[in-house]
């Protein structure tokens, strides 16, 4: 009898090997969030994600802050008017380059092409240019560092894991805050500690948290003493809902 690879259902799904189910893996980190302020884990230092600059679904704007990224191809990823995934890929060409793929949620952005990564800061903008700024693919890196996301419609989202650090001196007060699907609000739906003299904060959630459709997640940080630099994660499986 041939030998046979027995693999956990982890990696079945990481390989897509199980039907109707996919995953997403999510990470942030704000560089310096000042002492007593909230702001959500992402590109952006002090300041809490922009969710209502897309209420109205729009085209995106992709502003370079340094010439040398003339030429990078950016790819946005995100939801339409009605949550289905989309994607726009934008050649840069000047200063400010228009999308023509209308957003309702943005979830990541990364640069696929180019020669180099990119010198100077990325700014994914709402609308036009000088519009919200949505997304940012801080210097270097080449992609979006955004503890936020949107459950796609006609999915589950299912939330395994979550983890933060805080920068040595820092600490503050964790918050998943969530807007459940069809409401106007957010809550908070998990909370936590990081002290970047304690350590990595780390939770397996024993039973996953079912975060339903149209869902909008937004890891947010108040900092008690010492600014700081924050990051977060999460694990998210997606399971199609049944028609």
């Amino acid at each position: 009898m041939a030998n046979r690879k027995h693999y956990h259902f982890d990696m079945m799904v990481s390989g897509g090997y199980v039907s109707d189910h996919s995953f997403n893996h999510k990470f942030g980190a704000v560089q310096s969030l000042s002492t007593n302020t909230t702001g959500t884990v992402w590109d952006v230092d002090d300041t809490l994600y922009p969710w209502d600059a897309l209420d109205t679904p729009a085209v995106v704007n992709v502003e370079r802050n340094n010439v040398a990224d003339d030429g990078k191809t950016v790819v946005v990823q995100g939801l339409d008017g009605d949550f289905n995934p989309i994607e726009d890929t934008i050649v840069i060409n000047g200063a400010d380059t228009l999308g023509t793929v209308l957003f309702h949620r943005v979830n990541r952005a990364f640069v696929t092409n180019g020669g180099t990564t990119n010198v100077g800061n990325i700014d994914i903008e709402a609308g036009a240019a000088g519009g919200a700024t949505v997304a940012r693919i801080s210097t270097e890196l080449g992609q979006t560092l955004m503890a936020v996301y949107t459950v796609p419609a006609g999915k589950t989202g299912y939330l395994y894991q979550g983890t933060a650090t805080a920068q040595a001196g820092a600490d503050g007060t964790g918050f998943m805050m969530v807007r459940y699907g069809g409401q106007s609000t957010f809550r908070v739906g998990h909370t936590f500690e990081v002290d970047g003299d304690g350590g990595q904060y780390l939770y397996d959630f024993a039973f996953p948290i079912p975060v339903p459709e149209k869902s909008d997640i937004d890891i947010r940080i108040t900092t008690r003493s010492n600014n700081g630099r924050y990051t977060a994660a999460f694990d998210i499986l997606l399971v199609d809902n049944d028609d």
